[in-house]
């Protein structure tokens, strides 16, 4: 087990890496903190797991989520309306993590990070038994103090990549992350789309030839018939809007709840490629 200070890196490595031994790709869940309420976001990242998520990243509120849709941002504007905190999101990482066992990380920009002290978040997301942080929007070549902080904790540092991304950037991006790269399937924003299109898997083999890290595609899965299809290229498949969508339109929170288990374990069957 883990120690108090030290983050879970190893736990998503060993959990990819399963996947991997079992011809699968790993299912990775996203929901934001604080949605619908503190308690109720902890109960759906475990929920979420119980279904059959081997991965949860907990997004970080934030007022300009630039990477985000529609479904998303809708969500962390009333995790914000409810008063969501950074104490919050750690919160929610300790206690699913505590739960389950399993590893949870966190996305968020990187604006909230550097306001709060590189020091005390890696500090903090490490004794809380995290996994380490998606960082969408901070650049590689001025990451330097973050993944200083993040590799004493034993926290991965995701990057993520995406069409766009030169070659030679890929390399450079993969060179500097650890536990897995997040490849963006489309160009624009996340979001549930009919098709995951030849993009991903073309930027997928570009990301493998840079690096042996296991590779998530993320942005537009919603399905398990798309899950499979994603299944067939990358080492693990990440959903997002889907989930968040079935708590937004729900009439309750436990009828939220029975929904994304039920999508999850949906999901976790598409990623098996049977």
């Amino acid at each position: 087990m883990s120690t108090a200070h030290t983050g879970n890196l190893d736990l998503l490595s060993t959990t990819l890496a399963k996947a991997r031994s079992e011809d699968r790709a790993a299912l990775v869940a996203y929901l934001p903190a604080g949605f619908p309420t503190v308690d109720g976001g902890i109960d759906a990242v475990k929920a979420v797991l119980a279904g059959g998520a081997d991965v949860v990243e907990v997004g970080l509120p934030h007022s300009d989520p630039v990477l985000d849709g529609a479904i998303i941002q809708t969500a962390d504007d009333i995790a914000l309306r409810g008063g969501v905190k950074i104490a919050d999101v750690l919160r929610t990482v300790r206690e699913a993590y505590e739960a389950t066992g399993a590893p949870i990380l966190v996305m968020t920009y990187w604006n909230p990070v550097d306001r709060y002290g590189v020091e005390r978040f890696t500090a903090e997301l490490a004794a809380a038994g995290g996994a380490g942080c998606i960082l969408p929007d901070l650049p590689v070549q001025e990451s330097a103090l973050w993944r200083e902080h993040a590799a004493k904790h034993n926290l991965a540092t995701v990057f993520v990549v995406a069409p766009s991304s030169q070659d030679a950037r890929l390399a450079t991006i993969t060179a500097a992350g650890s536990g897995f790269v997040y490849a963006a399937s489309l160009m624009g924003v996340t979001g549930t789309r009919e098709s995951v299109g030849t993009e991903a898997r073309d930027l997928v083999r570009r990301t493998r030839t840079t690096t042996d890290l296991p590779v998530c595609v993320g942005l537009g899965v919603s399905n398990a018939r798309q899950a499979r299809q994603v299944a067939e290229f990358a080492d693990g498949v990440i959903v997002g809007s889907a989930f968040v969508k079935l708590i937004l339109e729900a009439p309750d929170l436990p009828t939220g709840l029975t929904a994304v288990q039920s999508l999850a374990a949906d999901l976790a069957a598409g990623v098996r490629r049977t």
